[in-house]
């Protein structure tokens, strides 16, 4: 069992640096807790995996596709793996819970490796 205090989180979580934390992973998923304070930047590029965001708390604008959306506490986002997203004209501090499904990353094309010779 894994258990996360997601309030206790938020608190600790300050550094802008650092707007996204892993709390979860499995195979079958990977869950963490996304930052963007008012008018930041959200630089996402389009994951490999099925997303759902859950609006924790804030307010902004989320653009999946070419289609926008207001989002605000309580939103629920589904994503699909590829297809292009970002949050932007954030209002309010978004936090964010993210799920992956599977786990982030883990459908991303690995580097090739080559023998020693």
């Amino acid at each position: 069992m894994n258990i996360c205090d997601v309030s206790s989180l938020l608190v600790e979580q300050q550094a802008p640096e650092h707007p996204y934390v892993e709390v979860v992973r499995v195979p079958a998923l990977s869950v963490g807790v996304y930052r963007l304070p008012v008018g930041a930047t959200d630089h996402q590029q389009p994951h490999t995996e099925d997303e759902v965001y859950y609006v924790i708390q804030g307010r902004g604008w989320i653009r999946v596709a070419a289609e926008d959306r207001e989002v605000a506490t309580g939103a629920v986002v589904y994503v699909a793996a590829g297809v292009p997203h970002y949050f932007h004209t954030i209002t309010e501090e978004l936090a964010i819970l993210v799920v992956f499904a599977p786990a982030e990353y883990t459908l991303a094309p690995q580097p090739r490796t080559t023998p020693d010779s």
